[in-house]
């Protein structure tokens, strides 16, 4: 039984693979029909398909592999997934509450970005997505707009993820910090974790599977104060 669902997980995580790469959600939508028919546990879905296949998908959109139309209907396969998912038996209840995302000043590689946007959403977030190239100002006067306790940035390379600081200077000049707490994320983290404390991230998350777990910590430490 453990042979036969770990084939069905490589055979699921490459046919969802495919119709991201070909723009299919509703051929995307029947992997996860033939995933859930085979008994694989939504859990599983999430962690040993979807993540992975994202990873994959991102890889090539580091090499500029993958167009926007690609990148952009592969966000909203994975919303699709997740929304599936966390609706079955057994998942957890939604957070509810705002958070605000974006790419830093500079930084234009939206896909990372757009998948985060995806699972907080369906695990019940109030998303509140500012797009590119957002300045420090922005993200915290829309946090202040909404009430928002997490603001997320995200960058790619290390050259933009500096600009995170201005992020962190801006919500200790206006003695935020202990009321808005920064999450910070992108591929650039993954291969330089110090850089994190470096910028005055609050925390980070290695995968988009990883950032409501992350969003619930720094929600629940805002709020304490």
């Amino acid at each position: 039984m453990i042979v036969k669902n770990e084939e069905n997980i490589r055979k699921g995580t490459d046919d969802l693979f495919s119709a991201m790469i070909a723009a299919d959600r509703r051929e995307a939508s029947a992997v996860i029909d033939r995933m859930m028919a085979a008994g694989i546990p939504s859990p599983s879905i999430i962690n040993d398909i979807l993540d992975p296949t994202l990873v994959r998908l991102g890889e090539l959109w580091e090499k500029d592999a993958v167009s926007l139309t690609q990148t952009f209907v592969a966000s909203k396969i994975a919303e699709d997934v997740l929304l599936r998912c966390v609706s079955a038996p057994g998942h957890k209840a939604p957070r509810g509450a705002p958070v605000v995302i974006g790419n830093i000043e500079d930084d234009f590689h939206s896909l990372g970005r757009r998948i985060v946007g995806s699972f907080l959403r369906a695990s019940g977030w109030e998303v509140h997505d500012l797009g590119n190239d957002v300045t420090a100002e922005q993200f915290v006067d829309k946090a202040i707009e909404v009430g928002a306790s997490v603001v997320g940035a995200s960058a790619m390379m290390q050259t933009t993820a500096l600009n995170i600081r201005k992020l962190r200077d801006l919500i200790d000049a206006r003695k935020m910090n202990h009321q808005l707490k920064l999450a910070v994320g992108g591929a650039v983290f993954n291969w330089r974790p110090e850089l994190v404390a470096e910028v005055g991230g609050d925390g980070t998350a290695r995968n988009a599977t990883g950032v409501d777990a992350l969003f619930q910590r720094l929600h629940n430490a805002a709020k304490e104060g």
